[in-house]
């Protein structure tokens, strides 16, 4: 029988955090911390991990489920966490995705090797309960917050990083303000958002930057993979280092896909609950608060704003249908098209080997986007255990040598 999480053991017991979005898992960690959570922040990218998941789900396993089993076991064979007082906690997201199914793949490798480990499910859809662990409103909404600020960072520092003269400059402004939205999660003052958004504009406009003009590439595709250094190979990292802007959409967009599904469902099929009155008010509150980052953006005239979230369910509604929900479904041809659409026409599809809904709705549908703007250059990129960094980076140049073409004309 799987080891539980009981309440003495938050106090006794750190807990593992697998890595996917760096800025924010760091903010949000910290607020789980604040309610009595020991959280530590697993950022391992190295090959072990990938060989460890391996050893311990089959190849036909997807790759994201494979590196987080693997990055847990890499460090519970590190000698570095006492295994007694070690706690895992991994997400469960609901729907036709198996990315709610890891949490059982990675109980099967813990309790042949680590039985006393529990593992902790970390999801608003009530798939399971922890009798040690519990999302109180308050740590929810504080979670919500943590999101917007992580996402208007990382925001920001893309749009920074790729033009520093000051190598640095936007990393150490990133962990500044990491370090005083915790403070402000400690001592109040956390929703005061357009007052925080402000400052944040204007220490990042403070940065020295080149004003020579780079191609931007936009990256899209399976949330782990897109967002995970480990998972993508350093994606952006990569994109800079060959003289690129990297777009990467905010993690809040997820989110109110998520929302926005439940409510498509209950229309498309005919029902109604609690539930769907909650996501329903939800998104609502949590799309308001999208545009009022925007319109704080665009009031600075420094950065170029994110799309609206609406923006995308328009674009989906002229390709496909918003019933496809299934992994990204819809929101990865909505996605590409927006940003086709703001002239951001050089994309990056980031889709783990074996994501089936990933694979239909990315490569089934750019062609229906490539007739809509012919001069939109999509890549779709392949992440796996057997790929190659080298094959991967070279088809993205490729993409890169055709978007460099394409600018001189």
């Amino acid at each position: 029988m799987a080891a539980e999480f009981t309440v003495p053991m938050r106090k006794t017991h750190t807990i593992l955090v697998p890595n996917m979005l760096p800025i924010h898992f760091k903010l949000l960690i910290k607020i789980f911390g604040q309610y009595g959570y020991n959280m530590k922040l697993l950022e391992s990218t190295s090959r072990t991990v990938v060989e460890e998941g391996l050893k311990n789900v089959h190849n036909d396993t997807c790759y994201p489920a494979l590196l987080v089993v693997g990055q847990f076991m890499e460090a519970l064979k590190s000698g570095e966490y006492d295994p007694d007082k070690t706690a895992l906690l991994i997400t469960q997201t609901g729907g036709g995705c198996r990315a709610s199914n890891y949490i059982h793949i990675l109980r099967k490798c813990v309790e042949k090797n680590f039985p006393q480990v529990p593992v902790i499910s970390l999801n608003f859809a009530g798939l399971e309960k922890t009798k040690g662990f519990h999302l109180t409103v308050p740590l929810a909404l504080k979670l919500v917050y943590g999101v917007l600020y992580g996402d208007m960072l990382m925001f920001l520092h893309n749009q920074c990083r790729p033009y520093e003269l000051n190598e640095g400059d936007s990393e150490r402004t990133v962990n500044k303000w990491i370090d005083r939205i915790i403070q402000l999660f400690e001592h109040g003052g956390y929703r005061n958002t357009k007052a925080v958004y402000r400052d944040m504009i204007e220490d990042f406009a403070d940065i020295p930057k080149s004003q020579k003009k780079k191609i931007k590439v936009g990256i899209i595709g399976e949330i782990y993979v897109k967002y995970s250094p480990l998972a993508n190979n350093h994606l952006e990292d990569f994109l800079i280092s060959e003289d690129c802007e990297p777009v990467m959409p905010m993690l809040l967009d997820f989110i109110l896909y998520c929302a926005a599904n439940t409510d498509v469902s209950s229309k498309l099929y005919q029902y109604k609950n609690i539930k769907t009155a909650a996501f329903r008010l939800g998104y609502k509150y949590l799309h308001s608060k999208q545009i009022e980052m925007i319109k704080c953006i665009e009031e600075s005239g420094c950065f170029t704003p994110p799309h609206d979230f609406n923006d995308l369910r328009k674009a989906a509604d002229k390709y496909i249908s918003q019933g496809v929900c299934m992994g990204e479904g819809w929101m990865i041809t909505a996605e590409m098209a927006v940003l086709a659409e703001h002239g951001i026409e050089n994309i990056v599809c980031a889709q783990p080997f074996g994501c089936l809904p990933n694979h239909i709705v990315a490569k089934g549908m750019s062609r229906a986007i490539k007739n809509a703007y012919p001069n939109a250059n999509i890549v779709a990129i392949d992440y796996d255990p057997g790929a190659t960094r080298v094959n991967q980076e070279n088809r993205i140049k490729l993409m890169l040598a055709n978007a460099k073409a394409a600018a001189k004309k």
